[in-house]
């Protein structure tokens, strides 16, 4: 079993105390009755999450929208499920939608999820996004070093010679001047010299 829907089997079970209900759900192999669960009145939370993993990781685009909120939600284990099931859903709505919220500086607290995801993704997007969001968090006193760091890795992984100002900017923060030094010999040498 994929680890991520492990934790999220095991989270929402807790959540829901173990309801039939949940078991039903996690059991259902019909699409239709999962987007169904989306969309009906006075559904949990935990099966609205539940039903949107499963699709998503089906790649039924019905999920996206309720991924993409779960994606900013304040619990991180459910932006964590919703990046791993946005990651597989292949829907090409998925890298705008996270650099938006990657970027959001009203929501910067919850950009952990996005700012990994638009790593995976590896989609036009990702680098200007982390690049932004990067540059917002090296301002002194900025209280979002899991974010900053979260995007000089993504930025090293990438490997994307626009990147170099940046990093080259990090050097300066001690906690991401390891990481960016990581980051910057990721750049192949080819791209350093454009």
């Amino acid at each position: 079993m994929d680890e991520e829907l492990r934790s999220l089997t095991e989270r929402v079970r807790r959540e829901s105390g173990g309801s039939a209900d949940c078991e039903r759900l996690l059991a259902s192999g019909d699409r239709d009755e999962l987007a169904g669960v989306l969309t009906e009145p006075g559904r949990p939370l935990w099966a609205r999450e539940l039903a949107a993993f499963r699709l998503g990781l089906a790649g039924d685009r019905r999920a996206f929208e309720s991924l993409v909120l779960l994606l900013n939600h304040r619990d991180p284990p459910r932006c964590a499920a919703a990046a791993h099931a946005l990651a597989r859903l292949g829907d090409p709505r998925t890298a705008r939608a996270a650099a938006a919220l990657a970027t959001n500086e009203l929501r910067v607290a919850y950009a952990l999820h996005p700012v990994r995801l638009l790593t995976a993704l590896r989609a036009p997007e990702s680098v200007p996004a982390l690049i932004t969001t990067l540059e917002r968090r090296l301002r002194p006193h900025d209280p979002y070093r899991r974010v900053a760091l979260a995007c000089v890795e993504g930025l090293g992984a990438l490997g994307d010679a626009r990147a170099r100002r940046v990093l080259s900017e990090a050097l300066a923060h001690p906690a991401l001047a390891e990481a960016a030094v990581h980051a910057l010999a990721r750049i192949p040498q080819q791209q350093r010299r454009e």
